[in-house]
């Protein structure tokens, strides 16, 4: 039986690939072929909310840098088997929030050690059958983060996301896609992009 069909959209914080990626898989079910979504976080908002009930100012100032990473690489890495787990299961494409990368792009912009070890041991999962970088100016990846109201980001950590993630040596693969674009044109540029790969 051939693997599901995997479809990751990856991109700094406010690039929209969490809502692109539901409002992908909402569409290809509506369409005929059943879909999931799939979010794979490291837990950021989690503990930055533990870390603020506790009187510190977010996760890291709570579990110390190396903790912090190795507890975020982690949730990542359980997120993501239990996407491959599911999406083989049952069969459905799988729109992903987020993959491997994004952790090797985060570690890499806050300068964490370990970075390689993770990346080694997310050797393990599948490369999805494509990669979508929403390609977003870190100015107005910013504002769409202010504008949600649930976190903040500063534009100096946005442009070192942006740099990290084309410079991983898998970027040349990865489908650009202009994240700067409204919602509808990024949206269409999706379907299109999709629609060979489960017609």
């Amino acid at each position: 039986m051939a693997p599901p069909v995997m479809i990751a959209l990856v991109g700094v914080d406010g690039s929209g690939k969490s809502t692109q990626a539901r409002a992908l898989a909402r569409r290809l079910t509506a369409a005929g072929t059943p879909a999931r979504y799939f979010e794979n976080a490291g837990g950021r908002p989690l503990w930055n909310r533990l870390a603020r009930a506790l009187g510190r100012p977010d996760g890291r100032a709570l579990f110390g840098r190396t903790r912090y990473a190795a507890l975020e690489a982690a949730v990542r890495a359980a997120a993501m088997a239990r996407t491959v787990l599911v999406s083989r299961v049952t069969g459905r494409t799988a729109v992903l929030d987020r993959w491997t990368w994004c952790q090797d792009v985060i570690m890499t912009a806050r300068g964490d050690r370990g970075r390689r070890a993770v990346r080694a041991a997310y050797a393990i999962f599948p490369r999805p059958t494509v990669v979508c970088f929403l390609a977003t100016s870190p100015e107005v990846a910013q504002a769409r983060v202010t504008a949600r109201g649930i976190d903040t980001e500063e534009l100096a950590h946005l442009r070192a996301l942006d740099a990290a993630y084309r410079a991983l040596p898998e970027f040349g693969t990865f489908v650009v896609v202009d994240g700067d674009r409204d919602p509808e044109e990024v949206a269409a540029a999706l379907d299109r992009l999709v629609a060979p790969l489960v017609g």
